[in-house]
């Protein structure tokens, strides 16, 4: 249903034509070589082969088609994993009909303006600082410490399995909140899982 919407919206384009609807990652691989397409859209989610994982493929045949990954996840993981993967952009489903147009228009050459809820519209802006990750600038013991405190361990916990003192492991778990901008375990427990740092299980 949102793809059939999202095709309706964007025939009525007139600078975009669409020519084809995939439903499956391993169709829209092979539209990419069969109708040779200006521009791709990609959900990163789908049954069976990941959107991420079709991209991956597809750039390795046409580096050079502009593929844009759509989802409806903000994770600053996935959005860098796609643009590594070879996509342009990353736009997430809630954006305005506009801002897809947008950027369509923008990876294809016609408009140099993109929309500003797009995220890296250009491969090249896929490290500047908002794509840093916070925790990129931790020392390997707070990461450590960081994906411990995840885990649900406590202060006296990771103490002893890191063969530390307590006060150390405090001290640890202040610098990586000041580092993060993070005040308490949940948060830190939420960016961890967000960050693919941790298991929400």
């Amino acid at each position: 249903m949102v793809r059939e919407g999202l095709t309706s919206l964007l025939e009525g384009n007139p600078d975009i034509e669409v020519i084809a609807e995939a439903d499956n990652a391993e169709t829209a691989i092979g539209y990419a070589s069969d109708l040779l397409p200006d521009v791709m859209v990609m959900d990163i989610s789908m049954p069976g082969m990941s959107g991420i994982e079709a991209i991956r493929r597809i750039t390795k045949v046409r580096p050079a088609l502009p593929i844009i990954a759509l989802s409806m996840h903000s994770e600053r993981r996935l959005v860098i994993e796609a643009l590594d993967a070879g996509a342009r952009g990353y736009l997430f489903k809630e954006c305005a009909f506009d801002d897809l147009a947008r950027a369509i228009l923008t990876v294809a050459g016609k408009n140099e303006s993109p929309g500003p809820k797009m995220t890296g519209i250009i491969l090249s802006d896929r490290l500047a600082p908002q794509f840093h990750a916070p925790h990129l600038s931790l020392n390997p013991r707070e990461l450590q410490v960081l994906r411990l405190i995840a885990a649900g361990g406590n202060a006296r916990d990771i103490a002893l399995s890191l063969k530390l003192s307590v006060k150390t492991i405090e001290g640890d778990r202040h610098n990586i909140m000041r580092q993060l901008q993070l005040h308490s375990v949940a948060e830190l427990t939420r960016y961890a899982i967000r960050e693919g740092l941790a298991s929400a299980d």
